[in-house]
Parts: structure tokens; C-alpha cells; sequence
């Protein structure tokens, strides 16, 4: 018994160990439309050139719990670290859609940038461009695609 007891504490204090010595990269924004909080974070516990990332929304709230009230969110993978979030209207509609941009590790000269858009309070995948040139701009980019499909 005494044995499962230490088992149980080691690993315990194993993860909480990980866990405080991983810088993981979370950026947050104000959505413009609708004035709710916008997260995106990477994968806890994963490793910083690679895994995964989240995007959430909480709505409006006291701004002393800006994160109590969850309205959508999405997980994608990653390649490269969370560089930041921008708005841009790609489609023409009016709305901003929420631009998420991954830098690759090594030169750091390419780029992911995912873009969604934020609909009858759901997050939803717009567009992606993998192995972007990090010089080139990228809400041009996107718009480039999004109307190639037209």
C-alpha cells in the first residue's frame, strides 16, 4: 500500500513539475465585434517547436472575470510557436475575421496563418496558408486565396 502511495505522489509531482518549467506562449485580444475575450494558446505540456494550439472565446463580461463565460473555441495543429493574433476583413462582409499566426522554428523564415471567423457563436476555420514566407504580408495572402476560390 505504501508503495502505491509513493508511486501516486512521484507522479503527481512529476507533472506539476513539467508543468511549472513549461513556458507555454498565450496571447490575448479583444474581438472587435463583439467585444468577448479571444485566447489562443499552445498545448500545455507540448513541446515549443510543435503540437497544437487552442482559439477561445468567452464573451463580454465584468472585466474583473473576463473569462467566465466560454462561447466557442477550436484546437489546430502547430508547427512553430504562437506568434500573435490580428483582425482583418477578408471577406468583404463587414465582420473581421481573426487571423492566428505560427512562426516555424529554425530560421523562423515561414509562417502558418489560420483564419476564422466568428458566426452564430461558433468559431469556424476560414482559411490556412502553411510555409508562408514570414516577409510577405499576410492578410493580402489570405485574401488572395479566399478570392482565387471565387
Amino acid at each position: 500500500m505504501n508503495k502505491l502511495v509513493l508511486f501516486f505522489l512521484s507522479a503527481v509531482l512529476s507533472t506539476a513539475t513539467l508543468a511549472a518549467g513549461h513556458e507555454r506562449i498565450v496571447k490575448t485580444e479583444v474581438l472587435p465585434q463583439t467585444k468577448g475575450m479571444l485566447v489562443a494558446a499552445e498545448g500545455d505540456l507540448e513541446p515549443r517547436s510543435i503540437g497544437s494550439y487552442s482559439l477561445r472565446l468567452y464573451a463580454k463580461n465584468d472585466p474583473a472575470y473576463p473569462y467566465d463565460n466560454f462561447i466557442s473555441g477550436v484546437v489546430r495543429l502547430r508547427n512553430g510557436t504562437l506568434e500573435g493574433i490580428k483582425f482583418a476583413d477578408l471577406d468583404h462582409d463587414g465582420k473581421p475575421e481573426i487571423i492566428v499566426t505560427i512562426r516555424y522554428v529554425g530560421s523562423g523564415s515561414f509562417v502558418t496563418v489560420d483564419a476564422f471567423r466568428f458566426r452564430n457563436k461558433s468559431l469556424q476555420l476560414l482559411t490556412s496558408i502553411a510555409g508562408m514566407d514570414a516577409k510577405k504580408d499576410a492578410i493580402k495572402a489570405l485574401k488572395n486565396k479566399l478570392n482565387s476560390r471565387h
